[in-house]
């Protein structure tokens, strides 16, 4: 079974750029919120699932999924945003296994926003929080999502603090002033270092 690793960390915090560093050094990446944003469009079941829930109108005439429509309920409603994950979890979970299946690098990299919220974590050999200053992710977010300041604070909020993933992460990146590619490539070391001792 290959060696799994999960990154997470809060909105904003800099886990695309990490990730690109690993890929750089030939990890793979399974980016589960990208496949989730996938699912809504392209998944049968997941489809007919938000239908039920939600209406007919959560899609657009183009069949694609209204993310602004979505996004304002599951935002304001804990059950539905339950709802929504009880639909698209177990897809990515399998997904994800099947993905894992073809991979051949010392070990792989999933990477969610909501890892160790979604249990996710549990099925993890290893995890890497990626932790940074409250103001630059909001800043980061600002320009990447071109949304508000009250916006982005509210998304953080509907997310879990950071000190208590501190607690539940075995590593922890530092996106402020540090350096990030140093912290990586020793990650990468002790990671390969871990691996060949189990070998």
């Amino acid at each position: 079974m290959v060696f799994k690793v999960g990154i997470t960390g809060g909105i904003g915090s800099g886990k695309t750029v990490i990730c690109n560093i690993f890929r750089c050094l030939g990890i793979p990446v399974f980016e589960a919120d990208l496949e989730t944003k996938k699912l809504l469009d392209e998944d049968k079941s997941v489809k007919e699932g938000l239908i039920r829930l939600f209406g007919q109108g959560i899609y657009m005439p183009n069949n694609v999924i209204d993310r602004k429509k979505l996004a304002s309920i599951i935002f304001n409603d804990e059950v539905a945003l339950q709802k929504v994950n009880n639909l698209t979890h177990p897809v990515v979970r399998e997904k994800f296994e099947s993905w894992c299946m073809l991979q051949h690098s010392p070990y792989i990299i999933h990477e969610a926003a909501i890892l160790m919220e979604s249990g996710f974590s549990k099925l993890m050999d290893h995890t890497i929080l990626v932790v940074s200053n409250t103001e630059d992710r909001i800043q980061r977010v600002m320009k990447r999502d071109n949304v508000n300041r009250e916006q982005v604070l509210e998304r953080m909020s509907k997310q879990m603090d950071d000190t208590k993933k501190i607690k539940l992460a075995d590593t922890v990146i530092y996106n402020n002033q540090e350096i990030l590619i140093p912290q990586v490539l020793n990650i990468h070391q002790n990671l390969i270092s871990i691996l060949n001792k189990k070998n």
